[in-house]
């Protein structure tokens, strides 16, 4: 058996990326990395992993690839555009496909990976950037035997929670859906209470440590009210990325004939925020959407 360590490459270094990159390298793998921004690939260089001018210069005899791109579109460009890993990545390796998407591109995307020979593993991921860095990502996946035995060492470098789902690509991402549903309304209904209370002239930081204690509280009032409280809206996890998955929500259900309609006005909510210009700040801005609607005054002079 080989003590020499097995390749990955890391295709989107990114703030979820570079941790996960991180936390792989620190995991004893050989880690290269490629990403948009040159000066990403650089930071990477500059702190001992192996940067790589495209996707498929990283894939080049990889045995684990790990692509932590924002969507759909982007995963199928790397993929399968120019300068591609799946024509790159020597057959057997295994496609770990990070992002949010629909179940059925999901689907899509691995059934044509795996036509060439190649496994595809359907792992969208949660937890933050910090858990990313720190290789404590929970990690939602499915996908075939092969492709979790293949992927095996990358997992077990990022992720604190790996849950199989399923024999095959989809199941991963359906379950991820799920969870943004939830979090999406999570986040719009903790804005809604905190600016509400705001207008009751309601001390916030007590408003906070109360409902904390209480039976309202939720994962996202606590971890995201705290940017209202401080009026920072520096994105964490941008606007944009819930116009997005609350998007894919709602052609999910209209496909299957389902209503989802608290979904359905949280991501009203969302979308206020982006056509307001937020889209790229910290989605809790769409507390500040509230505050502006009602001329409620919100910590940081929002409202």
């Amino acid at each position: 058996m080989s003590d020499t360590p097995a390749r990955v490459a890391v295709i989107g270094l990114g703030s979820m990326g570079y941790g996960m990159a991180q936390a792989l390298r620190r995991g004893g793998l050989d880690v290269a990395g490629s990403d948009v921004s040159a000066d990403s690939v650089a930071r990477f260089s500059a702190e001992g992993g192996r940067g790589a001018g495209s996707p498929a210069e990283a894939a080049a005899d990889a045995a684990i690839v790990v692509c932590v791109v924002v969507n759909a579109a982007q995963t199928e460009a790397v993929l399968f555009g120019p300068d591609g890993v799946a024509a790159a990545m020597p057959e057997g390796a295994v496609f770990v496909s990070c992002a949010t998407m629909d179940p059925e591109i999901a689907r899509r995307l691995a059934a044509r990976l795996e036509a060439t020979g190649r496994h595809y593993l359907d792992a969208p991921i949660s937890g933050g950037a910090q858990r990313a860095a720190q290789g404590e990502l929970t990690i939602l996946a499915s996908g075939s035997a092969a492709a979790f035995a293949a992927a095996k060492p990358a997992l077990d470098a990022m992720a604190a929670k790996l849950y199989e789902l399923g024999d095959a690509a989809g199941q991963g991402a359906a379950f991820k859906m799920i969870n943004q549903l939830l979090a999406g309304v999570h986040i719009a209904a903790a804005s809604e209470a905190m600016t509400f209370a705001a207008r009751q002239g309601l001390d916030l930081r007590k408003v906070y440590e109360v409902i904390t204690a209480s039976a309202g509280n939720s994962w996202m009032f606590e971890n995201r009210m705290p940017h209202v409280l401080d009026g920072d809206y520096a994105p964490r996890s941008a606007v944009d990325i819930f116009v997005k998955d609350l998007g894919i929500v709602q052609d999910m259900a209209r496909s299957q004939k389902f209503p989802v309609p608290v979904a359905a006005a949280a991501l009203q909510m969302f979308l206020m925020a982006a056509g307001a210009g937020m889209g790229r700040d910290d989605d809790a801005s769409v507390a500040r959407i509230y505050a502006q609607v009602t001329g409620t005054a919100l910590p940081g002079g929002t409202g």
